[in-house]
């Protein structure tokens, strides 16, 4: 009965304290020495990323030159200036 009352006093303690300033530097302390564990991996990471930014940049400029081009037509058509018709099989 006894060690059941001094863990329901603890949970409430150890929220206290994780949530506290000391909590938060431990957490960060900890996350940091994961990560000095594993420099491979972040750098395999890094380079991933690196290189998914320049595909995406690569494909954005696509998509400008894109817009650009469709704009220019679009502007060089003249308002009265109707589509050709087509075909119509009544």
């Amino acid at each position: 009965m006894m060690t059941v009352l001094v863990m329901i006093l603890l949970i409430p303690l150890l929220a206290i304290l994780l949530d506290s300033p000391v909590g938060r530097a431990l957490a960060g302390r900890l996350e940091r020495k994961g990560l000095a564990e594993a420099p491979d991996a972040v750098a395999e990471r890094l380079a991933f990323l690196e290189g998914e930014v320049e595909r995406l940049s690569t494909e954005v400029l696509r998509l400008e030159e894109d817009t650009q081009f469709l704009q220019k037509l679009l502007e060089g058509r003249s308002e009265n200036e109707a589509l050709p018709a087509g075909d119509q099989d009544d």
